[in-house]
């Protein structure tokens, strides 16, 4: 028997599986381990309890870190039978490197539960490409087993799999679901290019059947890798700004990509693996595209692996997305509550100052005077822990005052930064903010 026809007889029993048990895994999940699969959670296993999926346990001086991270936003539209029959291909781009990995999978906005019968991990061949780097291909597992269900609502790690994980580079995550299993639970916006295939080609080396492309990632939010020399991850958290919603599409431009890379550059600074946990769209105070950034910040921040440190870009959707916020003291608020989430961490929490809108459509000086009065308290110190000034800088020269962000630094939208103003908040943020305890204020413009 070939190892495809294998898999297909495995899909079948493991349909006929889920037909009779999947209401005793929604209540229950999976157990043990890092493929423990739980409603409305992520499981945060240590990878060793069922061997992973190359037999090991991680040594116990090293711990999982996160590499690369995007936010569930929603049910994609135009899926309510899932992708069954189809293999999704995401491409992701580490930050940090590492010795082995372990993934991610959430159904968080599905309505039924989730059947992956196969998975696998490999390394690109090239940036962007379907296609795997020769000898990179893994086989994921979950709790041991090479398929796991995941209920309505629920997530799940995967094992510890034996890969070498490059620093800054773009690795493959492919899952194959054989049957409809409700709405994909997708991130929007990925400005990366991403594939899916007809049929499974979950270790398809060439990348050759991924005709259909998106620019979503679906089903996969996490990378976590091990890493003995890694200080610990940094979490970008944010709207689209951070999302990076005009940067180049497959080009990596975001500010927290310009970050990552001064991290791997720059002498003295932190090992850190960068988290980007933008969602376009994003509010602080309620839900409108993806949970609010209050009601989140759990699961995509302070909770992701490794944790140390937070910047925090949100609330310029409040005021200018109906139903519009005039109350600054409510964004301030909200603000506090992250940083007190942080801090019951022990994380650091850092955070920038709104960017200026003059020109967009929804601008109108009562508007500014909400965005001000944030910035002034984000400003003196009374928020977080140290503070980014990104508002000052994509202003420019013109200083104080302006309401418009430099046209080299906009993308047009006078909403949005261009390449060149992404790449100046990113060299912007100094790294030693992510050090030290809560209280110490600092700016940075």
């Amino acid at each position: 028997m070939t190892r495809r026809h294998g898999y297909a007889l495995l899909a079948a029993l493991a349909a006929v599986v889920v037909l009779i048990s999947c209401g005793i895994f929604a209540l229950t999940g999976l157990s043990g381990g890092d493929g423990a699969a739980r409603a409305g959670q992520q499981g945060r296993g240590d990878g060793g309890q069922h061997g992973g999926g190359d037999g090991l346990r991680p040594a116990a001086s090293k711990r999982w870190i996160g590499t690369w991270a995007a936010s569930p936003v929603g049910p994609e539209p135009r899926t309510p039978r899932g992708l069954a029959g189809h293999s999704v291909r995401n491409v992701v781009h580490t930050s940090i490197g590492g010795t082995s990995a372990r993934i991610t999978l959430s159904n968080r906005f599905g309505d039924e539960p989730l059947l992956i019968s196969h998975a696998s991990i490999a390394v690109a061949a090239d940036q962007g490409a379907p296609a795997a780097a020769p000898g990179t291909m893994r086989s994921v597992t979950f709790g041991g087993r090479p398929y796991v269900i995941i209920p309505a609502g629920g997530s799940v790690v995967g094992d510890r799999t034996a890969i070498q994980v490059p620093y800054d580079g773009d690795l493959l995550v492919t899952t194959y679901s054989p049957r409809p299993s409700g709405s994909v639970t997708y991130h929007p916006h990925a400005r990366q290019t991403n594939y899916s295939a007809l049929g499974d080609h979950t270790e398809d080396m060439s990348g050759g059947g991924y005709r259909m492309r998106t620019n979503n990632w679906r089903y996969l939010t996490g990378v976590d890798v091990l890493n003995a020399d890694a200080d610990g991850a940094v979490v970008m958290f944010g709207d689209s700004i951070t999302d990076g919603i005009t940067s180049t599409v497959n080009a990596n431009r975001r500010w927290p990509d310009v970050f990552s890379d001064r991290l791997r550059a720059e002498a003295g600074a932190p090992r850190y693996g960068v988290l980007n946990q933008g969602i376009s769209g994003n509010r602080l105070l309620s839900d409108n595209r993806g949970p609010s950034g209050l009601s989140r910040f759990e699961a995509d921040a302070a909770g992701r692996p490794g944790v140390r440190a937070v910047v925090v870009l949100l609330g310029i959707n409040d005021i200018i997305a109906p139903p519009h916020e005039s109350d600054p003291g409510r964004i301030v608020a909200g603000l506090r509550e992250l940083v007190r989430q942080g801090h019951a961490r022990g994380q650091r929490m850092i955070g920038g100052t709104l960017l200026p809108f003059g020109g967009h459509p929804a601008w109108t000086k009562e508007r500014e005077a909400v965005r001000g009065a944030v910035n002034a308290e984000i400003r003196a110190g009374r928020v977080f822990d140290g503070v980014v000034d990104f508002d000052g800088a994509v202003r420019g020269a013109a200083g104080a005052g302006v309401v418009r962000m430099a046209p080299e630094y906009d993308s047009g939208d006078h909403l949005h930064p261009s390449d060149a103003g992404y790449r100046r908040m990113g060299m912007l943020v100094e790294w030693s903010l992510l050090r030290g305890g809560a209280g110490a204020s600092a700016v940075r413009s």
